[in-house]
């Protein structure tokens, strides 16, 4: 690309290179050593336990295919392997019996807590020789970019 005297075109390129860069943070960061390492069923049940926990109030197998853009399919075997493992209960809905939905266990708050930990040991290991302030810069950053998502993607 042709760089202008503005400055557009590395803004263009940088801007362009921020969803390849995202691809490379997913697939990256589970390879990372932590303790314990990260099991291939983890990534599927921390995003089935994150929706459950930050559900405001109830939610059901199709609100986590909804949070998740998943086929309702998918999400229902999603959660019914967080199920049989203890990490989920279906009980019924407190607003509609007839309706079901999801609540954590104690072992899935377990589970969350142990998925929160290694994703922190990522971010310390992978951001190990940088300057405390940059560390902290992304972290807010990070923060920040997720809160403005979930707020882009709630109306």
């Amino acid at each position: 690309m042709k760089r202008d005297e503005s400055g557009a075109g590395r803004e263009a390129d940088l801007l362009d290179a921020v969803g390849p860069a995202f691809a490379r943070l997913r697939r990256r960061t589970t390879q990372v050593p932590v303790d314990p390492p990260v099991e291939r069923k983890d990534m599927n049940r921390n995003l089935v336990l994150n929706v459950v926990d930050e559900a405001q109030g109830e939610i059901s197998v199709g609100g986590v295919a909804d949070a998740l853009g998943i086929d309702p399919s998918v999400a229902s075997r999603m959660a019914g392997d967080c199920i049989a493992h203890g990490y989920l209960l279906r009980v019924p809905s407190q607003a509609d019996g007839r309706r079901a939905v999801l609540q954590l266990t104690e072992a899935g708050i377990a589970l969350r807590d142990r998925f929160r930990s290694q994703q922190r040991q990522a971010f310390e290991y992978i951001t190990r020789d940088w300057p405390d302030t940059e560390r902290r810069e992304l972290a807010r950053l990070i923060i920040k970019y997720a809160d403005a998502a979930a707020e882009a993607t709630s109306h």
